[in-house]
């Protein structure tokens, strides 16, 4: 199964410059297991260890095919042969 992740900038440090990599996983969380396995370091960036779970870090936004995992699952979303995985940190900041 073909999953296409988009990287941001922030990130391609971890996937030698690469704007994309394929990854596999029928959910979002076993897609971030496979990610780290081709591209160590990077779950660390995306997921953090809550004391009751693992849970995708505030500022990381993280959509498949245009929706919000927060509203479809979290690690949980189930992922399809051919979805489009985009990883978004959140931007936040501005003057007064």
């Amino acid at each position: 199964m073909a999953i296409e992740v988009r990287i941001p900038t922030i990130l391609r440090t971890y996937t030698g410059g690469e704007k994309a990599v394929d990854a596999d996983g029928a959910t979002l969380s076993a897609l971030i297991d496979s990610l780290d396995a081709n591209h160590p370091g990077i779950k660390d960036r995306l997921v953090e260890d809550k004391g009751n779970g693992v849970e995708l870090r505030r500022f990381v936004n993280v959509y498949i095919n245009d929706e919000d995992v927060r509203f479809i699952g979290s690690l949980e979303a189930e992922l399809s042969d051919g979805d489009q995985v985009v990883i978004l940190p959140a931007v936040a900041g501005g003057a007064r």
